[in-house]
């Protein structure tokens, strides 16, 4: 491997595996147009304002930021609680402002500053809309922007004394509506726009209760952790310390009595690249699913050469007396242990029964000799019923070095041997093993490779992994979708349904309507089929995160197929293709961060064409960087939430809604920008034009306040948003010098003004803090 190659390696691990702790952002306070001394009365943005420099102000520190949500029959109550620290020699005081979910109507809200009760006005979305374009047009920052089209939250806040806090907490309720049984929460947490230092910690935490059972529950935004208490409540947590949170909080769960398959769907037919749809579908178990597990086989493999030897051993001891004390009574096991030769606990399949005597078996054994990975196969193999479902966990620590050592000859081996119902999940212990050997294994047996690192704790680890799968109860799943024709299906091959777990599939479709969609598996050996009928494939809209989701989950599995099968150029093709467009880094591009953008298809193609010359160089299948890659590319084919915005210090990347930008050179670059055939149409910051552009396309306000130059495609047409050209009070600025084409909408021009003539909250000598959720209008004392 090429020192470009181990180099991008490197840098794609660490982004990774730290997706967030790279981001440096929060507490800014933005300076004013106007300077503190010598501004007119309010509104400073009316001519004449002086044209002296502003000047800025340090930062404020949020210490906290805590939102509990209680949902009672469908009726949340959120509860937000914050912290600020005033670090400065001078008090502050201002206007809060709570910009509210989108769509969302509220009622009962509740506003405490250090537990004192405070009035709060409550704006319509046009009332509101009206404060954020005045004070995006004061403080020439469009940060804002993405909050036009929602109501908000108004009220004052007292003055924050010089390295003084003042806590603020809210509280409000609206009522959840559920569409085909699939109920949407959302928080407006994206703050990173606003901050320059990141959070000290930020949690939310959802507690739902209510009659009717829920099937799955699921955040594309965030990892949530998910907690279940009986079949009617759930608790789903996020949480995360010194963090710039960069997408508001989506939760989603399904209601329902039966079986649960929910779709979601995102399209816009106005992208000529992209006109194809994407789609979501949650499958999830009934609620008596417990009650109707499935009898399986569990097959333990443990490696006892001599290098586990140590707490390394004492702790997978431990994981195997988990699992034989969590079999159920229908349930057969074999165990087996392999170092220099292979030992069984006794030969066959075993009762559930004799779990106490296996225990005392596993006590007794201890760790020596080489590694005969080929014989452990095949003998556990050679004891699978094709009856039952049967789960083989195989678990080593090294690479074989006795008996048969080489990894093809190995896996065709193991191939000629293993049964069609057999799956296999290898659990690989350190860096010293052959990850060629144990991915391949389990992508080839419908399984998954899971690595515990030497600082991890292998018994908490084996031990969760088999609590997940301890109960099927749909096994061989295959999905008919009826008269809608699908492609880039993901995982693939499907897994197998289990108990109080859920199954996310995604991928792209061609034709919308209506569709019956056909689930069918097995149940202890009988053919199931389940029918959910009307199924809606959009003709437009939906949920934007899947387009990026999608796209992880593609590139981690083309990664895989690479380093498994061998690199192809069209393959290679294909990963530079979506990791470009949805700003998703991996080794093969990692020039997204080190030098220009690759926005043209010829820029593309000489990238994938380097990037498949540095893959002829054999990666090792071994070692750290090894292990580390594998996993790394696991998390993206198994991602359940839209990867990441990230920051490097030399590259932001940025997912706005369904599209992604990247920031070089103070410009905000949508990816689906073709530099080579697009003539960008060129409006200036502030104009008269950039608000009309607003009105023309509300779905663009989210991209244009990115910043102040940023160029964004829709429809067909780039607009150039020209930071330079930016309106300043009483200035006319010239028309657009592009002319868009026919299908472009078109941009009228208006006469030159503000926004409207109701001045902002605060402006003169003031500045914009938004920290947590809200907006803090801040004034210096």
């Amino acid at each position: 491997m090429n020192a470009r190659r181990l180099l991008a390696l490197a840098f794609v691990i660490l982004f990774l595996a730290l997706p967030l702790k790279t981001v440096h952002a929060d507490g800014i306070i933005i300076p004013p147009p106007c300077p503190l001394e010598g501004c007119p009365p309010p509104p400073c943005f009316v001519a004449p304002c002086p044209p002296i420099p502003p000047r800025p102000m340090t930062q404020l520190v949020i210490r906290y930021h805590h939102v509990t949500v209680d949902i009672v029959d469908q009726v949340a109550t959120t509860r937000v609680d914050q912290v600020f620290y005033n670090p400065n020699d001078y008090a502050v005081e201002g206007t809060y402002i709570f910009p509210l979910p989108e769509g969302a109507v509220v009622d009962n809200f509740l506003l405490w500053i250090d537990g004192e009760p405070v009035q709060g006005k409550v704006l319509e979305a046009a009332e509101a809309r009206k404060i954020y374009e005045e004070i995006v047009y004061s403080l020439q920052d469009p940060a804002l922007l993405e909050y036009v089209g929602r109501g908000a939250v108004q009220a004052s806040v007292f003055p924050i004394p010089p390295q003084g806090e003042r806590r603020i907490e809210l509280q409000y309720s609206q009522v959840l509506t559920a569409e085909n049984g699939l109920v949407h929460y959302s928080y407006p947490l994206n703050t990173e726009k606003f901050s320059l230092q990141p959070l000290e910690s930020v949690s939310v935490t959802v507690n739902s209760s209510g009659k009717t059972p829920v099937r799955a529950v699921y955040s594309p935004s965030h990892p949530i952790d998910v907690t279940r208490d009986g079949q009617t409540d759930f608790t789903a947590s996020w949480e995360d310390k010194n963090v710039l949170p960069d997408s508001d909080f989506d939760l989603y769960y399904s209601l329902g009595e039966t079986e649960a398959l929910h779709l979601m769907t995102f399209r816009d037919p106005t992208d000529p690249e992209e006109q194809d749809g994407f789609f979501l579908m949650l499958l999830a178990p009934r609620p008596e699913a417990p009650d109707r597990r499935i009898a399986k086989d569990v097959l333990l493999v443990l490696d006892r050469s001599g290098s586990m030897e140590g707490e390394k051993f004492r702790q997978a001891q431990e994981a195997l007396r988990f699992i034989l004390n969590h079999l159920d009574p229908e349930d057969r096991f074999h165990l087996l242990t392999f170092s220099s030769g292979v030992e069984s606990y006794a030969s066959g399949l075993r009762s559930a029964k004799e779990a106490p005597e296996a225990l005392r078996w596993v006590d007794q054994l201890s760790a020596s000799g080489s590694t005969d990975i080929n014989r452990a196969l095949l003998e556990s193999a050679a004891v699978a019923d094709p009856e039952r479902p049967t789960y083989l966990i195989f678990l080593t620590d090294g690479l074989p070095t006795v008996g048969e050592v080489d990894s093809q000859r190995i896996l065709a081996n193991f191939a000629a041997s293993a049964r069609e119902n057999l799956r296999v999940f290898p659990f690989g212990v350190g860096y010293d093993v052959d990850t060629y050997l144990l991915d391949t294994l389990s992508s080839e047996n419908h399984g998954l490779s899971s690595y515990v690192r030497p600082e991890e704790a292998l018994d908490e680890a084996l031990s969760a992994f088999y609590e997940r799968i301890s109960t099927p109860v749909l096994t061989n799943l295959s999905i008919d979708f009826g008269e809608i024709s699908t492609y880039d299906v993901y995982p693939n091959p499907l897994p197998d349904l289990f108990a109080g777990q859920q199954v996310l599939v995604v991928g792209r479709y061609r034709d919308s309507g209506s569709a019956t969609i056909t689930l069918r598996g097995e149940v202890n050996g009988e053919a199931q089929t389940l029918t959910f009928r009307d199924q809606a494939f959009a003709e437009s809209g939906g949920l934007e995160a899947l387009p990026r989701l999608w796209a992880a989950r593609k590139i981690g599995y083309l990664l895989n197929q690479v380093r498994l099968q061998g690199p192809g150029p069209e393959t290679i093709a294909q990963i530079v293709r979506l990791s470009v467009r949805y700003g998703i880094i991996t080794e093969y591009t990692s020039y997204l961060v080190t030098e220009d953008l690759p926005l043209s298809a010829s820029a593309q193609e000489k990238m994938a064409e380097e990037a498949y010359q540095d893959a002829q160089a054999p990666a090792p299948s071994s070692g750290q960087g090894a292990v580390e890659r594998s996993a790394q590319e696991g998390q993206l084919q198994a991602a359940e939430s839209a990867p990441m915005n990230m920051d490097t210090g030399e590259r932001v990347i940025r997912a706005v809604g369904p599209r992604t930008f990247i920031l070089q050179d103070g410009i905000w670059t949508d990816t689906a920008f073709e530099s080579e055939s697009m003539a960008p149409l060129k409006i200036g910051f502030l104009s008269p034009e950039y608000f009309q552009l607003l009105t023309d396309r509300p779905d663009l306000a989210a991209a244009l306040a990115l910043g102040q130059r940023v160029i964004v495609v829709a429809g067909g047409q780039a607009y150039s948003i020209e930071g330079e050209g930016a309106s300043q009070p009483g200035m006319t600025l010239d028309a657009p010098t592009a002319t868009p084409e026919p299908d472009a909408p078109e941009v009228t021009p208006q006469p030159t003004r503000a926004p409207d003539s109701t001045p902002a909250p605060a402006v003169c000598g003031s500045a914009v803090l938004p920290l947590g959720l809200f907006l803090l209008v801040l004034r210096r004392k």
